[in-house]
């Protein structure tokens, strides 16, 4: 499954290489109350639009502009909805809030179609990259450089957005947190992942959408979950599980490892985390026990304690301060 953005870009390419032309239209920002955060993308071609800018009304009108060809096709353009206060009223933006949008034509060129295959090629190869694009002036393919994820946001006179892969949740185990933090993480648009090697592990698992793994948890982490858009939390309960994962997770670039358990069963984890070959650096990245402190007793407590915690190191991380992830 692939988030809002990363769908954009793959119709984008698909578009471009097929011979369509296409406007991509990035949202640079929003004041007030906005349904979809800076960096969102959309992509409009005669034959259909993929992605959201806002649901609602600007979305319609601005399509409705595009397909009576009210743009100039060889100029990008910064477009403001929501000013003055009436505007705001019949486009019905929430709160009284605004959007300023970037509509960037892209003909079937083959610099365009070179710029959307690079594009597709760093996701699938799960590299972030940034890409800048002008606010205004004559239409030209925006810039691309590999980087990692950081604020949406207007430099001079250009949008620097920040494009790339799903950040990935690695589950050990396969219970009940496990279920409620997986739909919790699903609507924060992780790719998520359980390992669970013990027979049967997967019987009663309610989910469809995430990728269920039986091999051993130090290969599967080693394998899929080493970059730094990957998090890893052990729950199953076992050692002999969760110690697997834990030891090789601590010693990736995953921007957040935990485990779950008491107090007194995380004392224990560490003393035995400290006999394995993991230095005192590897053994303090460890987030135990996991999740923010919000009393949490039952399982989906718990799973909404966790999923609380990611995204504030998310944000941490980026130092962004807007909904989405």
């Amino acid at each position: 499954m692939q988030s809002s953005n990363e769908q954009v870009l793959h119709h984008l390419h698909d578009w471009l290489t097929a011979g369509r032309f296409c406007w991509l239209v990035t949202i640079a920002a929003t004041w007030g109350s906005s349904p979809r955060p800076a960096g969102s993308l959309l992509v409009w071609s005669q034959q259909a639009t993929v992605g959201s800018l806002s649901g609602g009304c600007v979305e319609d009108e601005l399509l409705e502009k595009l397909a009576r060809n009210e743009f100039a096709s060889d100029r990008i353009h910064q477009v403001t909805y929501g000013i003055p206060a009436d505007e705001a009223s019949r486009l019905r933006l929430p709160c009284g809030g605004s959007l300023s949008l970037i509509l960037e034509p892209l003909a079937p060129t083959a610099a365009n179609q070179a710029h959307a295959a690079t594009m597709i090629d760093w996701l699938q190869q799960r590299q972030g990259f940034i890409r800048s694009t002008p606010l205004n002036g004559p239409a030209q393919p925006s810039t691309l450089q590999p980087g990692s994820p950081a604020p949406n946001q207007r430099v001079g006179e250009r949008f620097q957005n920040y494009l790339g892969p799903r950040y990935r949740l690695l589950l050990i185990g396969a219970n009940q947190v496990a279920e409620f933090l997986a739909d919790f993480a699903r609507t924060l648009d992780f790719d998520v992942m359980v390992c669970d090697p013990r027979p049967g592990a997967f019987d009663q698992w309610p989910h469809n959408f995430t990728r269920n793994l039986t091999g051993m948890p130090d290969d599967v982490v080693r394998d899929l979950a080493r970059d730094s858009l990957s998090a890893i939390i052990t729950l199953s309960h076992d050692p002999r599980v969760d110690d697997m994962a834990l030891m090789e997770a601590l010693t990736t670039d995953a921007f957040y490892v935990g485990a779950m358990g008491s107090v007194n069963t995380t004392e224990k984890r560490l003393q035995r985390l400290q006999q394995l070959d993991l230095t005192p650096a590897h053994i303090a990245r460890l987030n135990a026990p996991v999740g923010l402190d919000i009393g949490s007793k039952t399982p989906a407590e718990i799973a909404l304690s966790i999923a609380a915690d990611l995204v504030r190191h998310i944000r941490r991380k980026t130092g962004a301060t807007c909904p989405d992830v």
